[in-house]
């Protein structure tokens, strides 16, 4: 009989992705979310589209029979939804992470994954050094959700002492890539961008809006690393937090570029700094990673975003 998996945010992005990941390796998946995949059907076994998790009789249901939890729902989106929201952030992952965990615990789930995120480490002067795990201490997240993350982070390693449930937990980069949000302000700067441009070309347009000066330094994680790191580390032992960390280091402007030069478009940037920036600089370390899981992202940021604005600009020329 297979591994009889739950994907909790099933009919997300990330979530999407990974459930198409087991099941080609032949677990039996169940996904459970409060919408269904956008641009794609699920490749689930079975599929709750009203499983609000912020219920504590439907986290109960969502675990039953299940051997290990995937757990990636969460509120959550681009600056364009962090930055604008601390207390609806704050309120509804707090009873959506404790629920499902508890819930997990009393079912006797035997493995518990959960996606935390690289906004638990504070901002940076420079990128000249790359944060490693321990980094997180002392604390000092840049926003709510960054709190909200790492605090989930002590309560599971609580759990993981004092019950009999193993824990793993990932600290997530910015993750891109196709079948994912690309508007509505929930999606990421890549996605974002990426649909900027393609409105461009579509509009014979010369300019495109970014937000700040566009020098905010990030790291971006295409999806297909993401999910095989997520995989490697349910499968290993080590159950203390590690960064998916890329080593494909960009300014915002870049990204611009690369996407404009990838379009085929020279596009003018024209910089709103009254919107939210984010953090100015972040580098995470993967070193633990390779280390403990022997995992290294395969995908160059240039040929993930070829993928990603070909479909983004399908998307927007429908």
């Amino acid at each position: 009989m297979s591994e009889r998996v739950l994907i909790t945010g099933a009919g997300g992005f990330i979530g999407w992705h990974l459930t198409n990941y087991l099941k080609t390796r032949g677990y039996w998946v169940r996904g459970v979310d409060i919408k269904r995949p956008q641009f794609a059907e699920t490749a689930a076994d079975e599929f709750d589209d009203r499983c609000d998790l912020r219920r504590t009789e439907n986290a109960q249901a969502a675990v039953l029979g299940i051997d290990h939890v995937y757990h990636l729902a969460a509120d959550m989106g681009g600056m364009g939804h962090i930055a604008y929201h601390d207390a609806e952030i704050c309120h509804n992952n707090s009873l959506i992470n404790l629920n499902t965990l508890e819930a997990a615990r009393l079912a006797g789930v035997k493995r518990f994954f959960f996606s935390s995120s690289v906004c638990v480490y504070p901002d940076m002067i420079s990128t000249d050094y790359a944060f490693d795990e321990e980094d997180a201490y002392p604390a000092a997240p840049d926003n709510e959700y960054g709190w909200e993350k790492l605090y989930f982070e002590r309560v599971l390693q609580s759990y993981a002492r004092d019950y009999d449930i193993e824990t793993r937990i990932a600290r997530f980069d910015n993750t891109y890539g196709p079948y994912g949000t690309w508007r509505s302000g929930r999606e990421k700067a890549p996605a974002a961008l990426c649909r900027k441009v393609a409105e461009a070309v579509r509009d014979n347009n010369a300019y495109i809006d970014v937000w700040g000066d566009g020098e905010q330094v990030r790291p971006f994680l295409y999806i297909d690393d993401n999910v095989n790191a997520i995989y490697r580390l349910m499968q290993s032992d080590y159950d203390k937090p590690v960064n998916f960390a890329s080593p494909f280091l960009t300014t915002i402007n870049e990204l611009v570029d690369t996407i404009s030069e990838i379009a085929g478009i020279n596009v003018k940037k024209r910089h709103d700094m009254t919107k939210p920036q984010g953090v100015r600089f972040r580098n995470i370390s993967g070193e633990l990673a390779f280390a403990e899981l022997g995992w290294y992202p395969e995908v160059d940021l240039c040929d993930g975003l070829v993928k990603t604005y070909a479909w983004i600009e399908e998307q927007v020329t429908k």
